[in-house]
């Protein structure tokens, strides 16, 4: 396959978001079990709070969850998740000018959240839940399909591969092909590869240098490698309070690979690292041109 063009914006709703530049996508987790910051901002205060404070430091989306996905979570009640979601989703769409992602695979959240202002559906399962196709389809928002082997709550046991690029086309082939059939064409679609999501640490490793082969379908590609295990795991061991720096570096590395997008919790420091990428990146593409 060639390298198709990439299209220079995303249709988010109402909302055009230019892709002519990195865009750094700050996490808002509205649940009391994330890995990273669980707890923090289930109030709507709060939440409300940290995304003014992202869109300050540079954030043009605001992804908020209201289920968490880290390894051996279990899964809310669908009535838990709106319960936690929507009073939010209305909250920053009345007071903060980013664009809202829903981190989501419950149809009933996609289609409650659109109508309340959200502009992108984050879908950890590909919206491979029933009904998750049809009720992406009908909100006409942008959709990432990201992968993950297994469920939440075993994926990390023992994922195993017996080739993670040929498997990962595969199965992006067969969800792209799903949503083309359900009426949601290419041109909204965005591909996360699904960093520690199913996968070992050398899987992850090699995911990151070779980014760019996910641009294979013309669709963006979201990288969220955000204070993971991986991360961790690479500086011997470090908690999650620790791995900003590495954090910041993966950020740069995905992007420097082809990403179009990154998901973080750090949202100030990455940007500030993006802005130095940003200007290399424009003056390579001015010499090449």
């Amino acid at each position: 396959m060639g390298s198709p063009v990439m299209s220079s914006f995303l249709q988010c709703g109402t909302r055009p978001l230019s892709l002519d530049r990195p865009v750094v996508m700050g996490i808002l987790n509205v649940t009391p079990d994330s890995f990273s910051d669980g707890g923090r901002y289930i109030t709507l205060d709060s939440a409300l709070h940290q995304a003014v404070q992202m869109q300050a430091d540079g954030a043009q989306l605001i992804d908020i969850g209201a289920e968490s996905t880290r390894p051996g979570a279990t899964p809310v009640s669908l009535q838990e998740e709106l319960d936690r979601m929507l009073p939010v989703v209305e909250a920053v769409a009345r007071e903060v000018d980013a664009i809202i992602s829903i981190d989501t695979s419950s149809p009933q959240v996609m289609t409650g959240a659109a109508a309340l202002g959200a502009g992108l559906i984050n879908d950890v399962r590909a919206l491979q839940r029933p009904g998750a196709l049809a009720a992406a389809a009908s909100t006409g928002l942008p959709v990432c399909l990201m992968h993950m082997q297994g469920e939440p709550d075993t994926m990390q046991l023992q994922p195993r591969y017996e080739n993670v690029f040929a498997q990962l086309d595969a199965f992006f082939d067969a969800r792209i092909a799903a949503c083309e059939a359900a009426g949601i064409s290419k041109s909204r679609l965005l591909i996360d590869p699904g960093f520690g999501f199913g996968k070992s640490l050398a899987h992850n490793v090699a995911l990151l240098d070779g980014l760019a082969h996910f641009r294979r379908w013309g669709c963006p590609v979201l990288a969220g490698l955000s204070r993971k295990s991986m991360l961790g795991a690479l500086l011997g061991g470090a908690p999650v309070d620790q791995r900003l720096h590495a954090s910041v570096a993966a950020a740069v590395l995905s992007v420097m690979n082809g990403a179009a997008i990154v998901r973080v919790h750090d949202v100030k420091a990455t940007a500030d690292a993006l802005a130095v990428v940003s200007a290399v990146l424009r003056h390579r593409s001015q010499e090449a041109g």
